[in-house]
C-alpha cells in the first residue's frame, strides 16, 4: 500500500526583512498623496532595513519607491495648492 502523507503549508517566504519591505511599498504609495515627507521617510527607511535584513533587490526598490513617491507627491501638492 501506498503511504499517504499530508503536509502542512509553511510560511517559509514571510520574514522580518519581506514584511519590512512590504510596508515600505505601502507607504510610498501613501506618500503620494498623504504627508509625502512623512510617508516617503518611512518608506525609505522601511526600505533600507529589508534590504540589509536580506530581502536585497526589493528592500533598495522599495527604497527607491519611497524617494521617488515622497518628490512625486511634494510636486503633486504644490500643483494642487498653486492652482
Amino acid at each position: 500500500m501506498a503511504q499517504v502523507t499530508t503536509t502542512r503549508p509553511t510560511r517559509s517566504g514571510v520574514t522580518a526583512a519581506r514584511v519590512c519591505t512590504i510596508i515600505g511599498f505601502v507607504f510610498a504609495a501613501l506618500a503620494l498623496l498623504f504627508f509625502p515627507p512623512i510617508f516617503g521617510l518611512a518608506a525609505v527607511v522601511l526600505g533600507v532595513v529589508g534590504g540589509s535584513l536580506g530581502d536585497r533587490p526589493l528592500g533598495w526598490y522599495a527604497a527607491a519607491a519611497g524617494v521617488a513617491g515622497a518628490v512625486i507627491g511634494m510636486v503633486l501638492s504644490a500643483l494642487i495648492l498653486s492652482a
